[in-house]
């Protein structure tokens, strides 16, 4: 692998390093992130699933200091250069890495002394391409980044819910094509699914949304105003630099 990156995020809060070549995170990450609420001023126990370099759980550590963050990830060229993320951003004593796969056994977790039901708060950005749809790039990393067979949605929403505690969360960035899926692997196992539309621009089809519930939730779906990035030009609006670039959170709740 070629040298990696720094890039900076949160208005340089935090510096990450990440593949040259490979899969490179960047708004995704930090919007799903900030997607997540902060805890009412107790240890909250979060799960990022395949978590890449950190950058989401990480952006997530900087902005909740009461958040205590697993970085879940397969390759370890990418748990790598999570865990020096971690200590060179000064947030290794609450943030650990695990190499592991989606669907771990109970006795495949336990060897990585992890536990079913014990976070807080599941985050994902899986892959988002299916793997028999298009071109998939040549670097490994990056494929595999990006693209999963179509079933496996299905194994990581299993998985979510069998990481999260009773009445614990999960917060999923996707493409917006894939809501309807998404709803569908989700429901039965999170109720209370909240969904927010993100545009590029105003005028223009939602390119992502976020979908967030809560494990045993009976309560009805809501789709909430959509969140747009970019106003005229390529600037960003301002709550889209409050939260790209000063680290705010994003609003989640449903309108009471």
């Amino acid at each position: 692998m070629d040298p990696p990156t720094d890039d900076a995020f949160l208005g340089g809060a935090l510096q990450i390093l990440q593949p040259r070549s490979g899969y490179r995170a960047g708004l995704d990450a930090v919007m799903l992130a900030a997607a997540v609420p902060a805890s009412e001023g107790k240890v909250m126990r979060v799960l990022d699933l395949g978590a890449g370099v950190g950058t989401a759980g990480l952006c997530l550590a900087r902005r909740v200091a009461a958040a205590r963050v697993t970085l879940f990830e397969r390759e370890p060229a990418l748990a790598t250069l999570a865990q020096e993320n971690a200590e060179r951003n000064r947030l290794g004593a609450r943030v650990r890495v695990v190499e592991g796969e989606v669907g771990l056994s109970a006795a495949g977790l336990r060897a990585l002394d992890l536990a079913e039901e014990s976070f807080d708060h599941v985050m994902a950005n899986p892959p988002f391409h299916a793997l028999n749809a298009g071109t998939l790039p040549t670097d490994a990393l990056k494929a595999g980044a990006r693209a999963m067979p179509e079933a496996e949605l299905e194994r990581w929403a299993r998985f979510m819910a069998r990481m999260a505690a009773p009445g614990g969360g999960v917060s999923v960035i996707h493409k917006a094509e894939a809501l309807a899926r998404l709803l569908a692997v989700l429901d039965g196992r999170f109720g209370g699914l909240v969904v927010l539309p993100l545009y590029p621009r105003v005028g223009t089809p939602a390119h992502r949304v976020l979908v967030q519930g809560t494990k045993g939730s009976r309560a009805p779906l809501c789709l909430l105003p959509g969140f747009t990035v970019h106003g005229a030009g390529d600037a960003l609006t301002p709550e889209a630099q409050a939260i790209l670039r000063d680290g705010d959170a994003l609003p989640m709740r449903r309108p009471v």
